[in-house]
């Protein structure tokens, strides 16, 4: 049987730096526009799931399908996260967007969580958990 705390106790310091400094690229380059910044925390044969309920989008070009289009279509994007949380490989973060949509004008607010696996010193596969309000309403 494995014991969940020594797991914990035995992941690396190193993988919650890594998780921080991937997780901040991640958001800046959502923030900004910046697919390319974005798309550098993907190992070449990345896998992205974008809810639950998705299809894993698997490779760098299946997940740069995804992202490209995200500057056409939200503005005044801002991106934060919290604390980093690490078991083995894995880790684990809350997040929070808001950008306004460029074709209504509408704000949205997005919240969830984000859990990557790494390997090396990118990620490997991204799971994303969210729930989004858009004026005041779910949407």
């Amino acid at each position: 049987m494995s014991d969940p705390a020594a797991a914990a106790a035995s992941a690396s310091p190193d993988t919650g730096a890594l998780g921080r400094r991937l997780v901040d690229a991640f958001g800046k380059g959502w923030a900004k526009g910046d697919v390319p910044l974005l798309m550098s925390v993907f190992a070449d044969d990345a896998v992205f799931i974008e809810t639950p309920f998705s299809a894993p989008r698997k490779g760098r070009e299946a997940i740069l399908q995804y992202w490209r289009d995200v500057p056409v279509h939200q503005a005044e994007v801002t991106f934060s996260s919290g604390e980093i949380f690490v078991v083995g490989p894995w880790f684990s973060t809350e997040y929070k967007v808001t950008f306004r949509r460029r074709r209504t004008g509408e704000w949205v607010e997005a919240r969830g969580a984000m859990f990557c696996e790494t390997s090396g010193d990118k990620i490997s596969e991204l799971r994303m958990y969210w729930h989004r309000w858009a004026g005041g309403r779910e949407g």
